[in-house]
């Protein structure tokens, strides 16, 4: 937007907000590109203010979606600020005022609808609010339209900035590229409502260099709650970013130096199969949103499940650590009695278990040094397991292959 620049080269704080509509308990990987600006733009000397929409929340913004959103009730809308908020606190600095949180249900929750329809409603004509590419596309797409709700959204969020920008001194508002409609019909409200004049910064939306979604995974989205997703997958997710995803994403969602960055790109081209690049980034996000603890759990992990663990590393890892690193793969139980008396390997893997369907497989899987023992190949068939191979006292772990994996438990 013209001026934007200007505005925030003039070496002033000023204060900018981004609106996030609470539609989940979480924030997903999704909203840290709008959670890293705020960030940002704090580091810059800035007072960046987080809008919770309890308001908005209600009535849900139809940008860049083809189907009206479930309307949520006050109780959910509740639970899920609650959750946000304690994400954003983990970016940004609120202590001292610093920066600001604020609920558009705040000064929502008295207004009339007639206050609104007269106050708000008439200063802006139903050509200019259609001419938006969310109501747009809506409109003159397949399906059964736009409701009278959502249509009226962009003038919630307009409101929003005209209130921010009255009561609170507000010139800038930031959001994805998805939200210019919307954030221009606030600039728009200050200058036919007030003769007042604010500025508009959107981000370009985050893909992938393969040209799916970012933030998605096969078994869904990805969250910054560690109840939703665990902090093992939450790093495995960027892990697993391709060389030019990395590349892209460690220059977004970390606070590297370009000068740390080139080095690492000129590590990872020198030596590709270590990937300095998703390991650094996949560190840097998972500490900042959950710890340090998380972090190093995740690459014990990692090295558990793809190979390179031993059974030394087994060893030192506790029950709890065991069971959050194999939480998805099957287990049986069996008596301590019965391996106390001792089990033979065979019978471990078929019979106690049924990892292996039969003796006959176990045996040519053997000699096809294809079955282990707590990370440890089985070569001998007429080995017999005792309580002794017990890991944490309690487990026994099962490896078929590299990736297969199965859990005896003690019961």
């Amino acid at each position: 937007m013209p001026g934007t620049e200007a505005l925030l080269g003039k070496g002033e704080s000023i204060k900018g907000y981004i609106g996030f509509d609470p539609t989940a308990d979480s924030l997903g990987v999704g909203h840290l590109v709008q959670v890293m600006t705020l960030l940002h733009f704090q580091r810059a000397g800035h007072h960046p203010m987080a809008l919770v929409g309890g308001a908005t929340g209600l009535v849900g913004d139809p940008s860049g979606k083809s189907a009206e959103r479930n309307l949520l009730t006050e109780e959910t809308l509740e639970h899920n600020l609650s959750g946000i908020r304690k994400q954003l606190e983990k970016f940004i600095d609120f202590d001292g005022g610093r920066a600001t949180l604020v609920n558009n249900a705040d000064w929502f929750r008295s207004m009339r609808f007639l206050d609104f329809i007269r106050d708000i409603g008439k200063h802006l004509t139903v050509n200019y609010m259609l001419a938006k590419d969310s109501v747009k596309k809506r409109i003159e797409g397949e399906g059964e339209g736009m409701s009278f709700t959502e249509f009226t959204y962009q003038l919630v969020q307009g409101h929003d900035f005209f209130h921010l920008w009255k009561e609170h001194g507000v010139q800038l508002q930031m959001g994805g590229s998805d939200q210019w409609g919307n954030i221009v019909t606030g600039t728009e409200l200050i200058r036919r409502r007030a003769q007042g004049q604010a500025w508009a910064l959107t981000t370009n939306l985050i893909t992938k260099a393969d040209g799916t979604k970012f933030g998605k995974t096969e078994s869904g989205n990805v969250w910054l709650d560690p109840a939703r997703t665990s902090p093992y997958e939450f790093y495995q997710f960027w892990l697993n970013a391709s060389d030019a995803d990395a590349a892209n994403w460690i220059r977004i969602f970390t606070l590297r130096t370009k000068e740390e960055i080139e080095a690492l790109e000129a590590a990872h081209t020198k030596e590709p199969s270590a990937r300095h690049l998703q390991r650094t980034l996949a560190s840097d996000v998972t500490e900042r949103v959950h710890s340090k603890g998380d972090v190093d759990f995740a690459i014990k992990a990692a090295d558990v499940l793809f190979g390179k663990a031993t059974i030394e590393t087994l060893r030192s890892l506790s029950a709890a650590l065991l069971v959050s690193i194999f939480k998805d793969v099957p287990c049986k139980d069996i008596s301590r009695d019965a391996l106390v008396k001792g089990i033979p390997v065979i019978e471990l893997f078929t019979t106690h278990s049924g990892f292996v369907e039969s003796k006959g497989k176990a045996h040519d899987l053997i000699k096809q040094s294809g079955l282990s023992l707590n990370k440890e190949k089985v070569t001998d068939k007429a080995l017999v397991v005792g309580a002794s191979a017990l890991l944490a006292d309690r487990y026994l772990l099962l490896s078929r292959g590299k990736k297969d994996y199965f859990l005896v438990r003690v019961a």
